[in-house]
């Protein structure tokens, strides 16, 4: 079970949000926009700083809640658990993103954006709308499967990693709890998710679900001797905690490494960040299409670059232009099964941690290509040591590097000019952003009100 301290030190963003008081109106517009997204937590009676808000009771708790359902068309589904602190009892509020489109009581239609709620309308609404449509295939079960088709290793394997990241957690039965994750029926058949996570032998019953490793010994798809062909082919089986698993040690064996001393301290530097390699291979687990039945998961590496393709446009409204700032899962049962096992470290965040660790080692940042039925990350290896980030920059999100290169260009920036470099995102998370690059003594803040504008230090 997370504990509050975790959730504080987490701070708000795309899966946490802090309410210090029960409104239900705003109570509302979380379940929502959590819902419609990636899903998330709410903490109730306490500010993102940790002061203590509202104290609460249980009937208080229930009266909010079942206020701010009835708010929500149709309502949403969600799960609470008090819990005590020092100052006072507050609230987790626990929303698993839904099926179904859900909108306010006024008809306003919210999806969580970084750290704010925002209203969707017009074509982002109708794709919405369109991928919700498209009904649970996680939960669907698998023609043919029975309990006997689950790997028990496996699921074991699960439960203890499950059990170290929630050690506070309720123990059920192990059935009990694969029909509660989604992974068997009320009569124990395998739905997808249960067979892709838990499975003997996943791709005797959905082939698709494997992944190709493919390298080559040129910037195009050629062999050693200059022919089109590749030098070492493997194709990855099993339930996906183990494709992860696979495809990570052979795309290891085939990275350069060199040793590095820094300091007194020998190091080894590898042809790509590991964390932008794993990030890249865990998302293309995740949230591939799996309905898609003619394609598996591809990994090309050629000698610039590697190629990580994922069968499946990118889901509901998240574009290349908001990949790092919105958070969708068209698989949010594997998603979490993955989460809990540990291939996932913080939810909705490991884009952001993926460009920055491409863009501290001095490599382009990762290049990403949606098409309507594959999506493709872009690792290229042309490091350049002029562009390594110094350490006082490696703290900065993508959006703070954006301001700074702008200010380093136009010699200062407003907050228009920076919500005009970054339209997707919310004027408060910008503005916070500014703050940030105050604080940490990179940018003098000049003016006030309207005339305020930013400059370097």
């Amino acid at each position: 079970m997370t504990t509050l301290k975790t959730l504080l030190k987490q701070g708000p963003g795309p899966e946490l949000a802090f309410l210090p008081e029960a409104d239900p109106e705003q109570i509302a517009e979380h379940l929502v926009a959590f819902a419609n997204a990636g899903g998330g937590t709410l903490v109730l009676g306490v500010h993102p700083n940790g002061a203590v808000g509202d104290l609460f009771l249980d009937e208080s708790v229930a009266d909010a809640l079942a206020l701010a359902t009835s708010l929500c068309r149709p309502p949403v589904r969600t799960e609470w658990q008090q819990v005590e602190t020092p100052g006072g009892a507050v609230v987790l509020l626990r929303v698993e993103q839904s099926p179904e489109l859900h909108t306010l009581a006024d008809g306003r239609a919210l999806i969580r954006s970084g750290q704010e709620n925002r209203p969707v309308s017009g074509p982002e609404l109708q794709i919405l709308s369109a991928n919700k449509a498209t009904g649970d295939f996680e939960t669907q079960t698998v023609p043919g499967a029975s309990r006997e088709d689950l790997d028990e290793e496996v699921i074991q394997e699960y439960l203890e990693k499950r059990q170290q990241r929630n050690p506070k957690g309720t123990v059920l039965p192990t059935d009990k709890l694969l029909q509660q994750i989604g992974a068997i029926d009320e009569e124990g058949a395998p739905t997808v998710s249960g067979i892709l996570l838990f499975g003997k032998d996943p791709q005797v019953y959905l082939p698709h679900s494997r992944a190709v490793f493919v390298k080559f010994a040129d910037t195009q798809p050629r062999g050693p001797e200059g022919s089109f062909g590749y030098g070492r082919r493997e194709e990855i089986t099993g339930p996906l905690a183990r494709i992860v698993e696979r495809s990570w040690r052979v795309i290891w064996e085939e990275m350069d490494k060199k040793a590095v001393v820094r300091g007194l301290q020998r190091e080894e530097e590898t042809e790509y960040p590991p964390f932008a390699v794993r990030e890249a291979l865990v998302n293309a687990v995740c949230h591939r299409d799996y309905r898609l039945k003619g394609s598996s998961i591809e990994i090309r590496m050629y000698t610039d670059r590697m190629e990580i393709i994922s069968p499946g446009g990118l889901p509901a409204y998240i574009t290349v232009d908001n990949i790092v700032e919105e958070h969708y899962s068209r698989n949010p049962r594997i998603v979490n099964g993955l989460y809990q096992w540990g291939y996932i470290e913080e939810l909705g965040l490991g884009v952001d941690r993926m460009i920055e660790d491409m863009v501290k080692a001095g490599h382009p940042p990762p290049e990403f290509e949606a098409k309507p039925h594959r999506f493709t990350v872009r690792l290229y290896n042309k490091k350049d040591p002029s562009r390594v980030v110094p350490e006082w920059e490696q703290d900065m999100n993508e959006r703070q590097i954006k301001a700074m290169q702008y200010i380093q260009t136009h010699g200062s920036i407003t907050n228009r000019e920076y919500r005009q470099l970054c339209p997707h995102v919310g004027a408060e998370t910008l503005r916070l952003d500014l703050v940030d690059l105050v604080t940490k003594g990179l940018l003098l803040k000049i003016g006030d009100k309207r005339g305020t504008r930013y400059i370097l230090k």
